[in-house]
C-alpha cells in the first residue's frame, strides 16, 4: 500500500486529472486497503504549510497575524473525502452533534448561530431574568488539539472504535510539515498536536474534540453557542 501511495502522492492535479481512468483502479484499491485495514499511507500525511494573512492591514511582521494553511496531496484530500462523508452520515443518523453547533456543519451557518443568540437572550429578558453575552474566542484553535483527548473522545463520547478508531488514529499520528514562505522553506518538523488546517478532516474532529463543552455549560444554566 505505501509504495503505490509514495507513487501518486507526487503527482500534480493536472496530470492525476488527466489519466484519471487508468489511475481509478489502482487508487479504488489502495483506498480500500487503508480503510479496511485503519491505516492511512505516511505519504499522505506530508504538507506545505503557507503562512496567510488572517485580516488586511494586519501586522505583517507579527507572526501571529498569520494563519497557516496546509497544502496536502490531492489523493490523500481524496481518501478524507470518504472517511468525512461516512462520519458526518454516521454523527448526523445518530444526531450524536450538540444542537448548539453551528459552525462547520451542513444547513448551518453564523446566521443560524446569530439567530438562536438572539432568542436565548430575548426568552431570558422575557422570563425577567438578568442577560449577559460572553464572546469567547481561542487563538489558533486548530493547532492546539490534542490527539490523545481526540481519540479519546471518539472513543467514549461519539462510539467510535476498532478499526474507525485506528483510522484516526493513524491519520493523526506521524503528520510533517514545511513551512514556505518568501521563497524559503523550512526545515522539515513533525506535527505532534492540532489538526491540519486546509484539511478535510480537521473542521469535523475539531468539532467532535469541543462538543462535550455543550452538556458542560449547561448543566451550569447557562446557554451556549458555538
Amino acid at each position: 500500500m505505501d509504495d503505490v501511495a509514495t507513487a501518486v502522492a507526487g503527482l500534480p492535479f493536472p496530470v492525476l486529472k488527466a489519466v484519471s481512468d487508468l489511475l481509478a483502479p489502482f487508487l479504488t484499491y489502495l483506498f480500500n486497503i487503508s480503510l479496511s485495514s485503519g491505516r492511512v499511507p505516511a505519504a499522505f500525511k506530508d504538507s506545505f504549510d503557507t503562512p496567510v494573512i488572517k485580516k488586511p492591514g494586519s501586522d505583517e511582521g507579527n507572526p501571529s497575524s498569520y494563519r497557516p494553511i496546509s497544502n496536502l496531496c490531492v489523493i490523500s484530500k481524496i481518501l478524507e473525502h470518504f472517511v468525512a462523508r461516512q462520519l458526518v452520515l454516521y454523527l448526523d443518523t445518530h444526531r450524536l452533534l450538540p444542537a448548539t453547533q453551528s459552525g462547520f456543519r451542513r444547513g448551518h451557518t453564523t446566521e443560524t448561530a446569530t439567530i438562536r443568540v438572539l432568542s436565548d437572550l430575548l426568552d431570558s429578558i422575557d422570563r425577567g431574568d438578568t442577560a449577559a453575552l460572553v464572546l469567547l474566542d481561542l487563538t489558533a484553535v486548530f493547532d492546539m488539539v490534542d490527539h490523545e483527548i481526540l481519540l479519546k473522545r471518539l472513543q467514549a463520547t461519539f462510539g467510535v472504535d476498532s478499526i474507525a478508531l485506528a483510522l484516526f488514529s493513524s491519520y493523526l499520528a506521524g503528520h510533517k510539515q514545511q513551512v514556505h514562505c518568501g521563497g524559503k522553506t523550512s526545515a522539515i518538523m513533525n506535527v505532534i498536536c492540532g489538526v491540519p488546517q486546509g484539511s478535510v478532516l480537521g473542521p469535523i474532529l475539531f468539532i467532535i474534540y469541543t462538543a462535550d463543552l455543550a452538556p458542560i455549560v449547561a448543566d451550569r444554566g447557562l446557554s451556549l453557542h458555538q
